[in-house]
Parts: C-alpha cells; sequence; structure tokens
C-alpha cells in the first residue's frame, strides 16, 4: 500500500515537472500574435498635449535653417564644431536657426551665426520649412546684442511672421519652447520652464546684456537665433547660448528678450546698424575685481579718441599692472557691475553728458563724458 501511494506521488511530481517545462511552449502555441495586432483607440490628447501639438504646427513654418558659408577653404568634408559652439557642415557651413520676422522676407537669427560668413565675404542660405533653400543677404548685425537680420531673395511664398510677445511680464516657472536644428537636425521642438530672469550674458565689444532669460527647455548648438515661445505660442526671446561643460545641453539656455530684440531689429531694418551709447572703454572681468575686493567697473582700457580718453579716463597699466580708474556711479546710480554700467548707458542715450564717479588711488572724484557711438568702434 505504501509503494502504491510512492507510486502516484512521483507520477503526479512527473506530470507536474513536465507542465511546468512545457508551459512556455504550451503558453507561445497557444496564444503567439501572427498577424497584426487590433489598435487600441487612444481617445482625446491631453490638453496639455494638444496644446503643444497645436503651438508647433503653428510656430514651425515660421522658424528656419540658416547656412553662411565661409570663403575660407581647407575645412575638413565632415562636420565639425565651431569655436562656438555651431554646427559646421563640409565646406564650413555654419549653421543655426532664424525666424521669421516680417512679410518683407527679413529673417532674425545670432550674429555669431552669420559673422564668419559677413567678416569673410562668404554666402548665407536659408532653408525653409518647406524644404526650399533661398539665398539671403545680411540687413544688418548689432554684435552688442548678438543679432543679425537677413533678407530672403526671391521665393514663392512667404512664411507668416511668429506672433510676437514681451518678455517684460515673464514669470519663473511658466512654461517655455525652443524650436530650431539642433545638430542640424531640422524643426526640432524642446520644451521646459523659464527657469530664471535678469541674467547677464557677455556679448561683442566688451559688452554685457542684461535681462536675459534662462530655460531648461534643451538648447544645443544649431539652435542658435532661434524662437523661445511661451504657452500662446509668442516670441519672448531668441535662443543665443548654452552653459556646459561638454558642449551640449545641460539644461541651462539662455535667450535674448523679446523686448530688445523688438527695439533692436527695427533699427537694423533701417539702418543695417544699431547706434550704441558709450564712452569708449574695455571693462575688466567682474570675476577678477570680485577678488580684489573691488565694488564697481575696473577700467581696464580707454579706446583711443574716445569720450573717456578725451575725459582723462584711466585703464590698468600694461607694465605694472596698477589698476587705473574704477566706475563706482553713472548718472546719480551706483555701478556694482558692468550690467549698471551698461544699463546707464542705455539709459543715457547718444548725445547725452553723463556724470560718473571714478575710483582711483583711493581717492573719489566727478567725471562728465558725453557718450557717443561705439556699437563699431576700433579706435
Amino acid at each position: 500500500m505504501p509503494d502504491r501511494f510512492v507510486r502516484i506521488g512521483l507520477s503526479a511530481a512527473l506530470v507536474l515537472f513536465a507542465l511546468l517545462v512545457a508551459q512556455p511552449y504550451v503558453t507561445a502555441f497557444l496564444f503567439s500574435a501572427q498577424t497584426p495586432r487590433a489598435v487600441t483607440a487612444r481617445g482625446d490628447l491631453a490638453p496639455a498635449e494638444a496644446s503643444t501639438v497645436a503651438l508647433f504646427a503653428r510656430a514651425s513654418p515660421s522658424v528656419v535653417h540658416v547656412f553662411a558659408q565661409a570663403a575660407a577653404q581647407g575645412r575638413a568634408l565632415l562636420g565639425v564644431e565651431s569655436e562656438d559652439g555651431e554646427r559646421q557642415s563640409g565646406g564650413g557651413a555654419q549653421t543655426g536657426t532664424g525666424l521669421v520676422w516680417d512679410a518683407g522676407g527679413h529673417i532674425v537669427t545670432n550674429n555669431h551665426v552669420v559673422d564668419a560668413a559677413v567678416k569673410g565675404g562668404g554666402s548665407i542660405s536659408v532653408r525653409l520649412s518647406s524644404g526650399e533653400v533661398i539665398a539671403a543677404t545680411v540687413v544688418g548685425t548689432a554684435p552688442s546684442y548678438d543679432l543679425a537680420v537677413l533678407r530672403l531673395g526671391r521665393i514663392a511664398a512667404m512664411p507668416p511672421p511668429l506672433a510676437i510677445g514681451t518678455s517684460s511680464d515673464l514669470k519663473v516657472g511658466q512654461s517655455a519652447f525652443a524650436i530650431g536644428n539642433p545638430f542640424g537636425l531640422d524643426h526640432t521642438l524642446t520644451t521646459g520652464v523659464v527657469s530664471a530672469l535678469q541674467r547677464r550674458l557677455p556679448t561683442g565689444e566688451g559688452r554685457e546684456l542684461s535681462g536675459v532669460i534662462q530655460t531648461d527647455a534643451a538648447i544645443n548648438p544649431g539652435n542658435s537665433g532661434g524662437p523661445l515661445l511661451d504657452s500662446a505660442g509668442r516670441l519672448i526671446g531668441v535662443n543665443t547660448a548654452i552653459f556646459s561643460p561638454s558642449g551640449a545641453s545641460a539644461g541651462i539656455g539662455f535667450a535674448i528678450p523679446v523686448d530688445v530684440v523688438n527695439r533692436i531689429v527695427p533699427e537694423l531694418i533701417r539702418n543695417g546698424r544699431v547706434r550704441t551709447p558709450g564712452i569708449g572703454i574695455i571693462a575688466g572681468e567682474e570675476a577678477t575685481a570680485a577678488r580684489l575686493g573691488i565694488d564697481g567697473v575696473v577700467v581696464l582700457r580707454v579706446l583711443r579718441g574716445s569720450p573717456a580718453a578725451n575725459a582723462g579716463l584711466r585703464g590698468v597699466d600694461t607694465q605694472t599692472g596698477e589698476i587705473g580708474d574704477v566706475i563706482v556711479g553713472a548718472a546719480g546710480q551706483p555701478v556694482h557691475r558692468l550690467a549698471d554700467f551698461t544699463a546707464a548707458m542705455e539709459s543715457a542715450g547718444l548725445g547725452s553728458t553723463v556724470e560718473f564717479t571714478v575710483e582711483r588711488n583711493g581717492r573719489t572724484r566727478t567725471v562728465r563724458v558725453t557718450t557717443a557711438d561705439v556699437a563699431e568702434s576700433r579706435l
């Protein structure tokens, strides 16, 4: 009797083991989908998704791909990165992004995207969202604001201009959308938020742009000159730079505020350049001044023949390294950093006499200097 129960138990165990071993094969045989599966109905997009889809559909036709072909030869045939991080393709073509500004065929982009082509007598072309490639000419550049305006050549149908917003009422945390051509990939949408406001960004001619927008919407080489949009699809900034040790997006991108763009671009269209008020100084680095315990703008160099030179301002002695003048006040306002000085110049405008408070060798004095156009100064 016991032997019988043992045999039954062993048999049951063997059956169970066989079923366990065979289970994957039986399941695969019985339930394998050997024909296309039925599509599950998705339903409506979430409101936030639908809004983003509509925003891209509305704005992307107004975003273009800019190619600035340098005249210099000898570039590698394979794509390389330029020193400022913008994408370069074979033959030295630097690429970036641009946006349609008006119905007159004007395109706004960054100055650093087209700078090499402008200085080297190269050519510039623009590829529209339709794929059509149009030759473009430079209407004007503003290195101090890292902005440039191009004009399209003959075109069958002009894409619509982007809607213009304002940067004066932006809030940290509100949604931000960037459209551009990172690494040459056409019309890429990235999303994020306005991460910070009133950032400062060095530009050309020893100047600094204040009020810059910081965003975590992914911005990479090739995005420069493209639009930063709010949730209504309005332009709130022009993407211009990233902070990244690796050269790729680290979640810290910067955009020129649209209020600045809306002031500078019309002047470029009218005059081809922007008259920039200043006194003709090159400022020292703020980090160095801070390490030395200096509160103010160190005059590193005074341009020859400039208003600052005529007023007797003195820069750093190139032989001894001795600091000359430090500007600590302008037009009755304290100057702690370059942004304060630049803001005072913008507020004063051209041809205005501004009273500066200057420190030299521990002594403070007042100097009156009349501003002049220093946008293209090479004194």
